[in-house]
């Protein structure tokens, strides 16, 4: 049977995205199946919790209505701080209803790095787990604007909704589904950059076409599949693909409801549900090569992907060994999705194997170049360059820029606009293959999360003990990269065990949990240029 054209699926899903008439909700939800699952929550005990795609329109449209009542209405920002799940699923269809954006938040952050993110978003209302109501409080330096609701029965502070009071309706629910058209924003999410605070990337309903593209050709996620995505619904990643494109296709999809990753209790799920495609991070699968010589005989996973950073040849090596299927490595960025790797779904055999190296041709969809480095001329096969997207042969290319920051949204683009530039570095051969070399953002990739080394020296600067510092990265089996930090104590401070643990929960309770130093290190002074500015190469 001859394999469908990319093309041409590519051509279709734009025609059914990119319309001015696009409804999110009704792209993810409404025009399926009733009968069939959307999504299984999985507790920590493996206990599941099923709701159809009938189930989800009822109890988003409630909630909707809910929200409405609040005074909730297309464009407003509606931000999430929830555990992969029913309620995630449930919220964000209910805020795609009305119209309104979505703004998933990371769990493990500290309150200041929510508060920045709300603010900067304009958020009108934060959905948050009972367990993380504690990091809306207000702070004597936060103004709150937005108001709360919980996922408890009962409200938590005066003031505070909750879900079910919000759903809780005498009639059926009425809310009239909101387009927004292809060009109308579904999500705002954030990304760490080296210098400065994060930036808000505006996701537009005409994204969904890049994510279909995804789910379909590079996860290669098929109708009788068993599929779970184990990233964190507040990345890219995990919102993109492991809540928006299975709904999207309109298949199931796994979420394991838990906290810091447990290569055990993954591999219960991955035998107890019979998970037949799995995407997930590199710290997975190095995780799980650390804690696992041989797999369960109940595992029976048939198409492994991984994304976040370039995974090891010898991790790639030992899943093959493990799993008996290769795992393909994806490159993408929240600004693209996911645009370079070997394709697990049904296009044609590539002309020739992937080079050991490579990280694959581009995917589906997207046309990837080599830039010289002073220039916008294509560089010759084999050398290095800057790695671009040619934006007129990339029809599933969106971004067009970052929230309320021109400056940054420059830098991403040649100055005729006929390429994307994503920071990134490497050679592309005479088959198209690419071979990365070195990021030129200089953000720290660890656990599977991007920080910004200026964003943890800014919390840093902060304590009274600090200077000045400096941040950098570490080497790391199993995360990939860990956080370090050189301090120049402050006159009348002393460098001690006890200053360096004081620092890391620092960081840890006024950042984020996975953004706190691994080392601290103390010294009389930071490498710096001739100049004065800080030479990042020789902290370590």
């Amino acid at each position: 049977m001859p394999v469908p054209d990319p093309a041409h699926h590519v051509r279709d899903w734009l025609a059914t995205y990119d319309t001015p008439t696009t409804s999110v909700a009704h792209l993810l939800c409404d025009r399926h199946d009733p009968h069939t699952v959307a999504t299984t929550e999985i507790g920590p005990t493996l206990t599941a919790t099923t709701l159809t795609y009938g189930e989800l329109a009822h109890r988003s449209r409630a909630l909707a209505t809910g929200l409405a009542d609040l005074g909730i209405t297309t464009g407003d920002r509606v931000a999430t701080l929830l555990p992969k799940g029913t309620d995630l699923t449930v919220t964000a269809l209910a805020v795609w209803r009305l119209g309104a954006v979505l703004v998933p938040l990371l769990s493990s952050f500290a309150p200041s790095a929510i508060n920045e993110r709300l603010t900067n978003s304009r958020a009108r209302l934060v959905v948050c787990d009972d367990e993380y109501r504690t990091k809306l409080d207000p702070t004597p330096h936060t103004t709150p604007t937005w108001d709360i609701a919980t996922t408890g029965t009962h409200p938590l502070r005066p003031g505070d909704h909750t879900l079910t009071t919000l759903t809780q309706h005498t009639t059926t629910p009425t809310v009239t589904d909101t387009p927004i058209g292809g060009h109308g924003t579904l999500a705002i999410l954030y990304v760490s950059a080296n210098v400065g605070p994060p930036r808000g990337v505006p996701v537009p309903a005409r994204a969904l076409t890049a994510m279909h593209a995804y789910h379909h050709y590079g996860l290669g996620v098929r109708d009788d599949d068993v599929y779970w995505n184990t990233a964190d619904p507040g990345s890219a990643y995990g919102l993109y693909h492991g809540l928006i494109s299975p709904l999207l296709a309109g298949h199931g999809s796994l979420a394991l409801r838990a906290g810091f990753f447990d290569p055990e209790l993954t591999l219960d799920v991955l035998g107890l549900y019979g998970v037949t495609n799995l995407a997930a991070d590199p710290t997975t699968y190095r995780t799980l090569r650390a804690a696992t010589k041989t797999l369960p005989p109940e595992v029976m996973v048939q198409r492994l992907t991984s994304a976040g950073e370039p995974l090891a040849p010898d991790v790639i090596d030992w899943v093959a060994d493990v799993f008996g299927v290769p795992v393909r490595d994806h490159y993408g960025q929240t600004e693209l999705g996911w645009c370079i790797g070997v394709p697990n779904g049904d296009t044609p055999a590539p002309a020739t194997p992937l080079v050991p190296g490579a990280i694959g041709p581009a995917l589906p969809g997207w046309n990837i170049q080599v830039l010289e480095a002073v220039s916008d001329d294509p560089a010759p096969l084999g050398t290095y360059g800057r790695i671009a997207i040619d934006l007129a042969n990339s029809p599933l290319a969106w971004f067009e820029g970052y929230l309320d920051n021109e400056a940054a949204s420059q830098v991403r683009f040649t100055p005729d606009h006929a390429h994307y530039l994503t920071g990134d570095t490497g050679i592309q051969d005479r088959d198209g293959q690419i071979f990365f070399s070195t990021r030129d953002d200089g953000a720290i990739r660890t656990h599977g999360y991007r920080i910004g080394p200026t964003e943890v020296e800014a919390v840093l600067n902060d304590h009274p003990a600090v200077e000045e510092c400096g941040v950098y990265s570490i080497p790391d089996e199993i995360a990939g990269q860990l956080i370090g930090a050189r301090i120049v104590p402050a006159p009348g401070h002393t460098a001690t065990p006890r200053l360096a643990d004081d620092l890391k929960e620092w960081v840890r309770t006024r950042f984020a949990t996975h953004a706190a130093p691994q080392v601290v290190d103390f010294v009389d002074e930071l490498p710096r240029t001739a100049s004065g500015k800080m030479r990042r190469s020789r902290l370590r």
